[in-house]
Protein backbone atom coordinates (compact mmCIF):
# COMPACT_ATOMS: atom_id res chain seq x y z
CA UNK A 1 0.00 0.00 0.00
CA UNK A 2 1.32 3.25 -0.95
CA UNK A 3 0.18 6.76 -1.47
CA UNK A 4 3.03 8.43 -2.94
CA UNK A 5 4.66 11.92 -3.28
CA UNK A 6 7.95 13.27 -4.80
CA UNK A 7 10.67 14.08 -3.05
CA UNK A 8 10.15 17.78 -2.61
CA UNK A 9 6.54 17.03 -1.09
CA UNK A 10 7.49 19.15 2.03
CA UNK A 11 8.20 22.40 0.13
CA UNK A 12 6.19 22.27 -2.94
CA UNK A 13 2.76 21.08 -1.38
CA UNK A 14 2.50 21.60 2.50
CA UNK A 15 4.57 24.91 2.78
CA UNK A 16 2.90 27.37 4.67
CA UNK A 17 2.80 31.11 4.51
CA UNK A 18 4.70 30.82 8.17
CA UNK A 19 8.68 31.36 7.10
CA UNK A 20 11.54 30.24 9.23
CA UNK A 21 13.26 27.65 10.97
CA UNK A 22 11.27 25.49 13.44
CA UNK A 23 12.00 25.67 17.35
CA UNK A 24 12.43 22.32 18.91
CA UNK A 25 10.18 22.57 21.80
CA UNK A 26 10.69 20.05 24.70
CA UNK A 27 7.91 18.86 26.93
CA UNK A 28 7.38 16.10 29.14
CA UNK A 29 4.81 14.46 29.99
CA UNK A 30 3.47 15.12 33.92
CA UNK A 31 3.69 11.64 35.93
CA UNK A 32 1.73 11.48 38.78
CA UNK A 33 2.85 9.26 41.96
CA UNK A 34 0.85 5.42 41.41
CA UNK A 35 -2.13 5.22 44.12
CA UNK A 36 -1.12 2.95 47.32
CA UNK A 37 -4.84 1.88 47.40
CA UNK A 38 -5.59 -1.25 45.97
CA UNK A 39 -9.65 -1.18 46.04
CA UNK A 40 -11.75 -0.05 43.30
CA UNK A 41 -12.90 2.75 45.24
CA UNK A 42 -10.22 4.53 46.70
CA UNK A 43 -8.55 3.95 42.83
CA UNK A 44 -11.67 6.27 41.48
CA UNK A 45 -10.76 8.63 44.57
CA UNK A 46 -7.21 8.80 43.45
CA UNK A 47 -8.19 8.95 39.48
CA UNK A 48 -10.19 12.09 40.73
CA UNK A 49 -7.50 14.10 42.22
CA UNK A 50 -4.34 12.70 40.18
CA UNK A 51 -5.39 11.42 36.63
CA UNK A 52 -4.03 12.80 33.56
CA UNK A 53 -7.46 13.52 32.48
CA UNK A 54 -7.31 16.47 34.67
CA UNK A 55 -4.26 17.77 33.07
CA UNK A 56 -2.45 15.94 36.32
CA UNK A 57 -2.29 19.74 37.61
CA UNK A 58 -3.10 20.15 41.32
CA UNK A 59 -7.10 20.35 42.48
CA UNK A 60 -6.32 23.66 43.44
CA UNK A 61 -4.53 24.97 40.32
CA UNK A 62 -7.05 23.46 38.34
CA UNK A 63 -10.09 25.16 40.51
CA UNK A 64 -8.40 28.87 39.77
CA UNK A 65 -8.66 27.34 35.88
CA UNK A 66 -12.06 26.59 36.31
CA UNK A 67 -13.07 29.60 38.04
CA UNK A 68 -11.14 31.63 35.12
CA UNK A 69 -13.13 30.74 32.86
CA UNK A 70 -16.24 30.58 34.67
CA UNK A 71 -16.12 33.54 36.18
CA UNK A 72 -14.16 35.88 33.62
CA UNK A 73 -16.70 38.76 32.06
CA UNK A 74 -15.62 37.36 28.35
CA UNK A 75 -15.99 33.80 28.99
CA UNK A 76 -20.44 34.81 30.09
CA UNK A 77 -20.39 37.60 27.18
CA UNK A 78 -22.04 36.43 23.92
CA UNK A 79 -20.88 37.54 20.65
CA UNK A 80 -21.26 36.11 17.20
CA UNK A 81 -19.27 34.19 14.74
CA UNK A 82 -20.31 32.77 11.46
CA UNK A 83 -23.74 33.59 12.52
CA UNK A 84 -23.62 31.08 16.21
CA UNK A 85 -23.67 32.57 19.53
CA UNK A 86 -20.61 31.95 21.04
CA UNK A 87 -18.28 33.41 24.47
CA UNK A 88 -16.46 36.54 23.87
CA UNK A 89 -13.62 34.50 24.68
CA UNK A 90 -14.55 31.64 22.03
CA UNK A 91 -15.19 34.16 19.73
CA UNK A 92 -11.74 35.21 20.02
CA UNK A 93 -10.07 31.40 19.79
CA UNK A 94 -12.11 30.77 16.94
CA UNK A 95 -11.13 33.64 14.87
CA UNK A 96 -7.15 33.66 15.89
CA UNK A 97 -7.45 29.99 14.44
CA UNK A 98 -9.67 29.38 11.38
CA UNK A 99 -10.01 32.94 10.41
CA UNK A 100 -6.24 34.12 11.08
CA UNK A 101 -5.03 30.84 10.82
CA UNK A 102 -2.87 30.66 13.42
CA UNK A 103 -0.95 28.40 16.02
CA UNK A 104 -1.99 25.25 13.05
CA UNK A 105 0.50 22.15 13.03
CA UNK A 106 2.50 21.87 10.20
CA UNK A 107 5.66 21.70 8.02
CA UNK A 108 7.57 25.26 7.91
CA UNK A 109 5.63 26.54 11.18
CA UNK A 110 6.46 27.88 14.05
CA UNK A 111 5.52 25.61 17.28
CA UNK A 112 2.19 26.38 18.02
CA UNK A 113 1.80 28.29 21.70
CA UNK A 114 -1.31 25.59 22.30
CA UNK A 115 -1.39 22.93 25.50
CA UNK A 116 -3.98 20.51 25.63
CA UNK A 117 -6.20 19.08 28.44
CA UNK A 118 -8.63 15.79 28.32
CA UNK A 119 -11.89 17.29 29.40
CA UNK A 120 -12.58 13.87 31.08
CA UNK A 121 -13.12 10.21 30.23
CA UNK A 122 -16.91 8.49 29.94
CA UNK A 123 -17.78 4.96 29.13
CA UNK A 124 -20.09 4.45 26.29
CA UNK A 125 -22.05 1.92 27.83
CA UNK A 126 -22.13 -2.02 27.31
CA UNK A 127 -19.57 -4.27 28.36
CA UNK A 128 -16.76 -2.94 26.35
CA UNK A 129 -13.57 -1.71 28.27
CA UNK A 130 -12.83 1.18 25.93
CA UNK A 131 -13.15 4.58 27.42
CA UNK A 132 -13.63 7.86 26.03
CA UNK A 133 -12.61 11.42 25.93
CA UNK A 134 -12.53 14.65 24.43
CA UNK A 135 -9.41 17.06 24.00
CA UNK A 136 -9.80 20.76 24.35
CA UNK A 137 -7.00 23.15 23.21
CA UNK A 138 -5.71 26.28 25.55
CA UNK A 139 -4.13 29.07 23.03
CA UNK A 140 -2.28 31.77 24.30
CA UNK A 141 -3.49 34.65 22.10
CA UNK A 142 -1.93 38.25 22.96
CA UNK A 143 -1.52 36.99 27.03
CA UNK A 144 -5.31 35.44 27.21
CA UNK A 145 -5.35 31.87 27.89
CA UNK A 146 -8.29 30.53 25.00
CA UNK A 147 -9.92 27.46 25.29
CA UNK A 148 -11.02 25.70 22.22
CA UNK A 149 -12.13 22.08 20.79
CA UNK A 150 -10.09 22.49 17.46
CA UNK A 151 -6.82 22.74 16.10
CA UNK A 152 -5.51 23.34 12.52
CA UNK A 153 -3.24 21.04 10.70
CA UNK A 154 -1.67 21.09 6.95
CA UNK A 155 -2.75 18.52 5.46
CA UNK A 156 -3.97 16.88 1.93
CA UNK A 157 -7.59 15.47 2.23
CA UNK A 158 -8.52 12.71 -0.78
CA UNK A 159 -11.91 13.33 -2.48
CA UNK A 160 -11.42 10.64 -5.12
CA UNK A 161 -13.81 8.14 -4.92
CA UNK A 162 -12.36 4.54 -3.96
CA UNK A 163 -13.19 1.38 -5.60
CA UNK A 164 -16.23 -0.34 -4.23
CA UNK A 165 -14.95 -3.98 -4.13
CA UNK A 166 -17.76 -6.36 -2.94
CA UNK A 167 -17.31 -10.07 -1.56
CA UNK A 168 -20.02 -12.52 -1.09
CA UNK A 169 -21.90 -9.36 -2.05
CA UNK A 170 -20.79 -6.95 0.29
CA UNK A 171 -19.01 -3.63 0.13
CA UNK A 172 -15.17 -3.72 1.32
CA UNK A 173 -15.05 -0.18 1.43
CA UNK A 174 -18.05 1.76 3.06
CA UNK A 175 -19.37 5.64 3.06
CA UNK A 176 -16.01 6.95 1.96
CA UNK A 177 -17.10 10.45 1.22
CA UNK A 178 -19.79 10.48 3.34
CA UNK A 179 -18.68 9.90 6.83
CA UNK A 180 -14.83 9.76 6.44
CA UNK A 181 -11.97 10.49 3.88
CA UNK A 182 -8.47 10.05 4.40
CA UNK A 183 -6.21 12.90 5.04
CA UNK A 184 -2.41 12.78 4.33
CA UNK A 185 0.41 14.76 6.40
CA UNK A 186 3.73 15.03 6.73
CA UNK A 187 4.98 12.77 9.52
CA UNK A 188 6.82 15.07 11.15
CA UNK A 189 3.87 16.86 11.63
CA UNK A 190 1.54 13.97 13.02
CA UNK A 191 4.62 13.67 15.58
CA UNK A 192 4.15 16.71 16.92
CA UNK A 193 0.60 16.94 17.09
CA UNK A 194 1.24 13.61 19.42
CA UNK A 195 4.08 14.99 21.67
CA UNK A 196 1.33 17.54 22.87
CA UNK A 197 -1.04 15.19 23.05
CA UNK A 198 1.55 13.34 25.42
CA UNK A 199 2.66 16.36 27.00
CA UNK A 200 -0.53 17.89 28.04
CA UNK A 201 -2.39 14.49 29.21
CA UNK A 202 0.28 11.97 30.55
CA UNK A 203 -0.83 9.28 27.90
CA UNK A 204 1.24 7.83 25.55
CA UNK A 205 -0.07 7.80 21.75
CA UNK A 206 -0.52 4.77 19.92
CA UNK A 207 -0.13 4.54 15.82
CA UNK A 208 -3.74 2.45 15.71
CA UNK A 209 -5.61 4.40 12.83
CA UNK A 210 -2.52 5.77 11.36
CA UNK A 211 -0.84 4.57 8.06
CA UNK A 212 2.26 5.11 7.63
CA UNK A 213 4.75 5.81 4.34
CA UNK A 214 8.11 5.79 5.74
CA UNK A 215 9.76 5.76 2.02
CA UNK A 216 8.45 9.42 1.98
CA UNK A 217 8.14 10.50 5.46
CA UNK A 218 4.18 10.82 5.15
CA UNK A 219 0.67 9.55 7.05
CA UNK A 220 -2.45 8.92 6.34
CA UNK A 221 -5.54 9.25 9.18
CA UNK A 222 -8.76 8.44 8.42
CA UNK A 223 -10.91 11.65 9.49
CA UNK A 224 -14.22 10.91 10.12
CA UNK A 225 -16.84 13.39 9.18
CA UNK A 226 -20.51 14.20 10.34
CA UNK A 227 -23.08 13.22 8.26
CA UNK A 228 -25.52 16.42 9.31
CA UNK A 229 -28.28 14.13 11.44
CA UNK A 230 -26.44 15.11 14.72
CA UNK A 231 -23.95 17.52 13.98
CA UNK A 232 -23.10 19.88 10.84
CA UNK A 233 -21.15 18.36 7.84
CA UNK A 234 -17.67 19.52 7.96
CA UNK A 235 -17.61 22.87 5.68
CA UNK A 236 -15.56 23.18 1.89
CA UNK A 237 -13.77 26.68 1.62
CA UNK A 238 -11.82 27.86 -1.26
CA UNK A 239 -9.48 30.30 -1.65
CA UNK A 240 -10.35 33.85 -3.52
CA UNK A 241 -7.53 34.50 -5.10
CA UNK A 242 -6.71 35.14 -8.98
CA UNK A 243 -3.48 33.75 -9.03
CA UNK A 244 -4.62 29.18 -9.91
CA UNK A 245 -0.96 28.67 -9.28
CA UNK A 246 -0.89 29.53 -5.31
CA UNK A 247 0.07 27.06 -3.39
CA UNK A 248 -0.10 28.43 -0.16
CA UNK A 249 -2.07 31.29 1.72
CA UNK A 250 -0.93 34.81 3.14
CA UNK A 251 -2.26 36.92 5.80
CA UNK A 252 -4.24 38.86 3.02
CA UNK A 253 -6.17 35.34 1.46
CA UNK A 254 -9.66 34.80 2.09
CA UNK A 255 -12.07 32.19 1.31
CA UNK A 256 -15.88 31.33 0.28
CA UNK A 257 -17.64 27.96 1.17
CA UNK A 258 -18.58 26.25 -1.62
CA UNK A 259 -20.33 23.56 0.60
CA UNK A 260 -19.99 20.48 2.50
CA UNK A 261 -17.00 18.36 2.21
CA UNK A 262 -19.50 15.77 1.31
CA UNK A 263 -21.47 17.79 -1.55
CA UNK A 264 -17.97 18.82 -3.15
CA UNK A 265 -17.08 15.09 -2.83
CA UNK A 266 -19.78 14.26 -5.33
CA UNK A 267 -18.79 16.75 -7.93
CA UNK A 268 -16.77 15.03 -10.45
CA UNK A 269 -14.79 18.48 -11.10
CA UNK A 270 -13.70 17.94 -7.28
CA UNK A 271 -12.43 14.40 -7.16
CA UNK A 272 -8.83 15.11 -6.67
CA UNK A 273 -6.51 15.34 -4.03
CA UNK A 274 -7.06 19.06 -2.44
CA UNK A 275 -3.97 20.87 -0.32
CA UNK A 276 -4.84 23.35 2.81
CA UNK A 277 -5.97 23.23 6.29
CA UNK A 278 -8.08 20.76 8.20
CA UNK A 279 -9.52 21.66 10.96
CA UNK A 280 -10.16 18.84 13.54
CA UNK A 281 -11.93 18.09 16.60
CA UNK A 282 -9.48 15.40 18.64
CA UNK A 283 -10.85 12.49 20.94
CA UNK A 284 -9.06 9.83 22.79
CA UNK A 285 -10.23 6.21 23.58
CA UNK A 286 -8.47 4.14 26.69
CA UNK A 287 -8.87 0.79 27.09
CA UNK A 288 -9.24 0.18 30.79
CA UNK A 289 -9.64 -2.78 32.70
CA UNK A 290 -13.18 -2.37 32.91
CA UNK A 291 -16.45 -0.60 32.24
CA UNK A 292 -16.75 0.37 35.37
CA UNK A 293 -14.09 1.99 36.94
CA UNK A 294 -11.82 4.99 34.96
CA UNK A 295 -8.67 3.82 33.69
CA UNK A 296 -5.52 5.58 35.59
CA UNK A 297 -2.65 5.39 33.64
CA UNK A 298 0.10 3.02 34.24
CA UNK A 299 -2.85 0.81 36.78
CA UNK A 300 -3.26 -3.13 36.18
CA UNK A 301 -5.22 -3.94 32.89
CA UNK A 302 -5.16 -0.46 31.88
CA UNK A 303 -3.34 -0.29 28.25
CA UNK A 304 -0.33 1.97 28.17
CA UNK A 305 -1.41 3.58 24.89
CA UNK A 306 -4.25 5.76 23.80
CA UNK A 307 -5.71 6.37 20.68
CA UNK A 308 -6.25 9.50 18.77
CA UNK A 309 -9.77 9.91 16.81
CA UNK A 310 -9.65 12.70 14.27
CA UNK A 311 -13.10 14.38 13.12
CA UNK A 312 -12.95 17.04 10.20
CA UNK A 313 -15.27 20.16 11.21
CA UNK A 314 -13.56 22.33 8.21
CA UNK A 315 -11.37 22.63 5.53
CA UNK A 316 -9.83 25.34 3.64
CA UNK A 317 -8.06 25.39 0.37
CA UNK A 318 -5.80 26.79 -2.27
CA UNK A 319 -6.38 24.47 -4.90
CA UNK A 320 -5.38 20.28 -5.94
CA UNK A 321 -2.36 18.92 -6.27
CA UNK A 322 -1.35 15.89 -8.50
CA UNK A 323 1.88 15.16 -6.67
CA UNK A 324 0.55 12.85 -4.21
CA UNK A 325 -0.72 9.10 -5.13
CA UNK A 326 -3.65 8.22 -3.46
CA UNK A 327 -4.18 5.19 -1.64
CA UNK A 328 -5.92 2.69 -3.76
CA UNK A 329 -7.86 -0.61 -3.57
CA UNK A 330 -6.84 -3.32 -5.96
CA UNK A 331 -9.93 -5.97 -6.36
CA UNK A 332 -7.02 -9.16 -6.48
CA UNK A 333 -6.25 -8.62 -3.15
CA UNK A 334 -10.16 -9.48 -2.42
CA UNK A 335 -10.69 -12.39 -4.92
Amino acid sequence: MSFGAPEDYFHRIMAASVSGQEQERSKEAFFCPQPQQTDAVKAYEYLEKYSPTNNGDDPQKRDEEKNEYEESPSKRRMVQWRGNYVSEREAKALRHVFDDMKDHFGHHRSDPDVSVILTGLTHPGGRERTWEGDLDFIYNIRGERCKLAYIGMDICIDLIPKLVNKRDGRPLLRDYGKTWVYAYLPEITMHKVKSYVRAGTGWEISDEGIIEDPNRNLVAIEARMHDGLRQPKPSFWVVEDDDDDATSFNDSSSFSRIGSVQSVQKDTDQQQIHRGIGFFSVSMEIDGSSSKVKPIRGAKGVDDDATLIFTLTSFSTWGVTDSIAPIVYGASLYH
